[in-house]
């Protein structure tokens, strides 16, 4: 019979191994010490440095080998934890939602170049997720009042969590309905992360988990996208994806933008654009 218990250290040896070993040839699971690190800190409740000065300290073996073989799965270590990282503020994220993106915090850094932090805006965001990106905002702009939208209920009572932890509920206000329906209030800056993928694409096993419609949007990905546009509203800040500019520069100028631009990623692919 296996021991019910083991050590700190060997659970994060043997859970380092575990994902190690889930895609050898695949970097989905690419840094598995760490990962493991990050489930055993959490399943423990003890920081990285505790897990060195306690390293001989036991924990049950059968339930936290548990959590690894979620993630050896694919199953999202953001959705295995409730929390991640954007904008170096850690917010609450659930199955059900669609994970934060670190190339999404590009659009928060466009939208505070653009922004006039000095005087009363109203900022309207399509498609609010977790939060993340309308909360940052009230938080990094103290003036702003922001009105954001999503067809997602679970995604809106999530936001609302988020926006409460920040202390910024007050000027947040989180509404379930289709882009801007039923919207009345004048909007200075209209931003969205919208689902931008061609339908059929093949995604990562772990991306698999995430809800669908967050993701795909049409036979070229740019069906939400179009209706965004076609709002009219301006400025425009969207992200997109990285084979959509001629398309979406066609459809803006459709649409009576005539100063727009795309702008690019860590990788330098295009990420985004930004339409006045």
């Amino acid at each position: 019979m296996a021991n019910e218990t083991v050590s700190v250290k060997e659970a994060l040896e043997l859970g380092a191994a575990i994902l190690r070993s889930a895609d050898p040839n695949r970097a989905v699971i690419d840094r598995p010490r760490l990962e493991a690190e990050i489930l055993l800190g959490f399943f423990t409740n003890l920081s990285r440095t505790e897990l060195i000065t306690k390293r001989d300290q036991t924990i049950d073996r059968k339930e936290f080998f548990k959590l690894i073989e979620k993630r050896k799965n694919f199953y999202p270590i953001e959705y295995i934890t409730g929390k991640v990282s954007f904008y170096s503020r850690e917010f609450f994220c659930e199955e059900g939602v669609l994970i934060p993106r670190p190339e999404t915090e590009i659009l928060v850094d466009k939208v505070l170049e653009i922004a006039d932090c000095d005087r009363d805006i109203t900022i309207a965001e399509i498609g609010s997720g977790n939060g993340a990106i309308s909360v940052t905002i009230a938080c990094e702009l103290k003036k702003a009042k922001i009105i954001a939208t999503d067809i997602n209920e679970k995604a809106i009572e999530l936001s609302r969590k988020n926006a409460a932890k920040f202390g910024v509920e007050n000027r947040v206000k989180f509404i379930h309905t289709n882009l801007l329906d039923n919207i009345d209030e004048k909007i200075d800056i209209l931003i969205s992360n919208p689902p931008y993928i061609k339908d059929g694409f093949k995604l990562p096993k772990n991306v698999n988990y995430e809800p669908k419609n967050a993701l795909f949007a049409g036979s070229d990905g740019a069906e939400v996208l179009r209706q965004i546009i076609a709002l009219r509203k301006r400025p425009l800040i969207c992200e997109c994806g990285f084979d959509q500019e001629k398309i979406l520069a066609e459809t803006l100028t459709q649409n009576g933008y005539n100063d727009f631009s795309f702008y690019r990623d860590y990788a330098n692919l295009t990420r985004g654009f930004i339409a006045k």
